[in-house]
């Protein structure tokens, strides 16, 4: 059956010879791109200024969001032509460039908003543009006539001087001032080099970035360490070729970081394609490609030719064949279809286009082996693994059988660090180096506990007693419902554990003096969670497993500590309740997942009697082709130290709190010493985190 992309005639044949798994090639790429230019087209002005798409404004308005539908896709036709030698869809370069004399053109009814504070969002255009005329200048830029380039020189100033949030804005800024100076247009360099600084004081390791903000107060990770932190410093290292001794130096780091980052990267995509459903801006959806591909346009990457289309092709289809663009060819406000609570403020009808970044891989000329080698499989098709990822405060575990990756969570918090509305900075200025902290609310693309590359999260309104998230835990107020979980304080990770603690809070009200601290052991596709709550008896705790979604309700089923959902397509998800519960059910409602109509969630409540009170719970994901029956865990809890072992034999030792296990005996084996965690498998060597001695 011919893949279509909804408009337009069907993709070209499938190549299961070279594309084993995807049956997409270069052929494919160039085929979506020519469709979502053209489909995106027929909403031009009549200028060709604006792409004026339907749909609710963003925090910008609309003529900020026409700008957007220009520069995004603007830069998807400078990908195009600048793969494919100056070739494009009939008529479009010469389009865009009347668009680009026009919205420069202050006079023209259809100028572009003046980049500038009253909108700021000009300026993420602004590097989309000046991205897009530096990769086609020898079709577009050169041809263009004096005054208008004098027109987009003038429009660019704008740049300078500009207050921006702490993120990676800076980096929009670079790209724009080192266009200027590529084609001699006045330019500060200073401030140029200021916003690489202030990028790499955000480098964390591994290959990590975090999103600005202050490290004491805020931990910022999710796809933009790809799709922008990765990405922008080495096209500008690129585009300032030999004009400064700058990139020379650089360059060699940029590229050891984006190597050591891709090295894990690949364990967050699905044998489906799909990428980790985690952190905002989804709506980019297989823009997530961004980073492999740029791996290979500048070789640093781990990845072979054949693994590195095999994930952005995966990523490709993932959405071609489930339908990311409306009846009108546009790409939609979602996941697969439309879903506005995935949507964040700032984004309005054309800021899917962002996906543009993944035709980054057009660059790579067709006979490049990125290109002409066969596909190789990813991590999860090639085997179970499950990867510590310390520095984001991650634990990822990929398992072949169904081809789910999931990603526990204990470090990831977007917990906002400056006025987001206006990226000023705290009250002791900028020098001072310090932004002030501002409470987010349990973002729901952060908060949770665990994300998968087959699950969202659970967006909920209407009443706040009934409302019933997914992968949390909270304490259970009669009238303002779930508390929240905000600012992530880390404990541990090592191995196949993660801890770490919080404050529950409710909306709108102080900040509690309430604890929870959680730990999570991974085996396999399941994950051992165990909660230590230190709050008032009278409030009980809330404890949920993963919330699935499908076009039909889910079917649900309980029996005594045991709850299941599963959808018509197999995904199934597990509670297991080993202490300190004392209701077990499934939750179901409607419109809650950007993954489906029909949800459910399987959890647990327990009452309280004292203050402090310990948790335990056996949490699981899987799909078609594994045995959904979850495994017969043993569990026992003394005082705050938890003991469990599971079926294959592992035994896990997980002391909560302040106590440790004092030289513990574990499976039958002693341990020496305070012992915070261990694990013991067959036929492995024990892994023990010593605690610190009382």
């Amino acid at each position: 059956m011919p893949h279509t992309i909804r408009t337009g005639p069907p993709l070209p044949p499938e190549d299961r010879t070279l594309s084993p798994f995807t049956g997409f090639g270069r052929a494919h790429w160039l085929a979506v791109a020519d469709r979502l230019l053209t489909d995106a087209h027929r909403f031009a002005s009549p200028s060709g200024a604006r792409i004026v798409l339907p749909g609710r404004p963003s925090s910008s308005g609309a003529d900020s969001d026409q700008l957007e539908g220009f520069a995004r896709t603007f830069l998807l036709l400078a990908f195009r032509t600048a793969g494919c030698g100056g070739e494009a869809p009939a008529g479009l370069l010469q389009s865009y460039a009347e668009g680009i004399g026009a919205g420069t053109d202050p006079g023209h009814p259809e100028a572009w908003p003046a980049l500038g504070q009253e909108c700021r969002q000009t300026l993420v255009e602004a590097c989309s543009l000046a991205l897009g005329l530096h990769l086609t200048r020898p079709w577009l830029w050169d041809h263009l006539p004096d005054a208008v380039r004098e027109r987009v020189v003038g429009w660019l100033q704008g740049a300078w001087g500009l207050r921006i949030p702490d993120n990676n804005w800076h980096l929009f800024r670079v790209i724009v001032g080192e266009f200027l100076a590529g084609v001699g247009g006045a330019h500060d360099r200073a401030a140029i080099d200021a916003g690489l600084a202030r990028t790499e004081e955000f480098y964390v390791g591994d290959g990590w970035y975090r999103d600005g903000g202050d490290a004491r107060t805020a931990d910022n990770f999710d796809h933009y360490n790809g799709w922008a932190l990765h990405t922008y410093p080495l096209l500008w290292a690129l585009m300032a070729g030999g004009r400064t001794t700058d990139p020379a130096g650089r360059l060699p780091v940029f590229r050891a970081r984006l190597r050591r980052f891709l090295a894990d990267y690949a364990l967050f995509f699905g044998a489906d394609g799909a990428p980790v459903h985690q952190g905002r801006s989804l709506i980019y959806r297989f823009a997530a490609a961004t980073a492999p591909w740029m791996g290979a346009l500048v070789d640093a990457t781990p990845l072979s030719p054949g693994q590195t289309r095999r994930l952005a092709s995966g990523a490709l289809r993932h959405f071609t064949d489930r339908g990311f663009r409306d009846r009108n060819g546009i790409a939609t406000l979602g996941w697969y279809g439309p879903y506005p609570p995935l949507v964040q403020g700032y984004s309005g009808p054309a800021s899917p286009y962002w996906l543009s970044k993944a035709f980054l891989g057009l660059l790579l000329p067709a006979d490049h082996p990125c290109w002409t080698q066969p596909e190789e499989p990813l991590p999860v098709e090639r085997g179970d693994r499950i990867q510590a990822l310390p520095v984001p405060g991650f634990v990822i575990s990929a398992t072949r059988a169904d081809g789910i990756v999931r990603l526990v969570n204990h470090g990831s918090d977007n917990y906002a660090t400056a006025d987001q509305a206006t990226g000023d900075p705290a009250a002791g200025g900028a020098g001072s180096g310090t932004r002030a902290p501002v409470r987010a609310d349990g973002d729901p693309h952060y908060a949770r506990f665990a994300y998968s590359t087959a699950t969202g999260p659970y967006h909920g309104t209407g009443a706040p007693h009934r409302l019933r998230p997914d992968n949390h835990v909270a304490l259970l107020h009669p009238e303002l419902g779930p508390s929240r979980r905000t600012r992530i304080h880390r404990l541990h990770l090592q191995d196949r554990y993660a801890a770490s603690w919080h404050r529950p809070v409710w909306h709108g009200r102080p900040d509690s003096d309430a604890r929870i601290e959680t730990a999570s052991v991974v085996h396999g596709a399941y994950e051992l969670r165990a909660h230590l709550v230190d709050a008032p008896p009278h409030l009980p705790v809330y404890d949920s497993g993963w919330q699935v979604a499908g076009g039909r309700p889910p079917r649900v089923r309980t029996a005594g500590r045991w709850a299941e959902a599963v959808t018509e397509d197999g995904l199934t998800s597990t509670f297991v309740s080993l202490a300190g519960h004392c209701e077990v059910a499934v939750a179901t409602a409607e419109g809650t997942s950007a993954f489906g109509r029909h949800t459910a969630v399987p959890h647990a409540v327990g009452r309280r009697s004292t203050a402090r009170t310990v948790h335990v719970a056996l949490v699981g994901l899987t799909g078609r082709g594994t045995d959904s029956a979850p495994p017969r865990v043993k569990c026992a809890v003394e005082g705050t130290t938890v003991t469990a072992v599971f079926p294959d034999g592992t035994w896990v030792l997980v002391a909560l709190g302040t106590e440790t296990a004092q030289s513990p005996v574990v499976g039958g084996v002693p341990l020496t010493g305070p012992v915070r965690y261990a694990r013991l498998s067959p036929e492995e060597d024990p892994v023990v985190v010593p605690g610190r001695a009382p």
